[in-house]
């Protein structure tokens, strides 16, 4: 078989119909997918920034996390000392502010 002959029937009358065609589809297929891949970037892009910014505020939650537990820390060890202390004393304190309350209140409704 010999293909020397580009004439009517050859590969010359091929490139001037089908060729074009589909160099055109193929533009339109490129030009479709830069659309959809220049989207994904936008995409992407705006995906990071918004990781970024939650990964901030992460750090900052830990950081106050961290001071509100030292904090407590500190709580919970007053009461633990406040606990070992003798009870009678917290006792007697307690019952000294109970009376002057009272006191307090019964001198305001006898003035009035």
């Amino acid at each position: 078989m010999r293909r020397g002959n580009l004439g009517e029937g050859g590969y010359g009358n091929y490139v001037a119909s089908g060729y074009s065609v589909h160099e055109e589809e193929n533009e339109q297929l490129q030009e479709g997918l830069r659309t959809k891949v220049s989207a994904l970037k936008s995409l992407t892009i705006e995906i990071g920034t918004e990781v970024k910014y939650q990964n901030k505020m992460l750090e900052d939650m830990d950081t106050d996390f961290d001071s509100t537990g030292g904090l407590l820390g500190a709580t919970i060890g007053r009461v633990k000392q406040l606990s070992r202390g003798s009870q009678t004393k917290l006792l007697c304190y307690m019952l000294l502010f109970c009376l002057f309350v009272f006191f307090v209140l019964y001198w305001f409704i006898k003035l009035r």
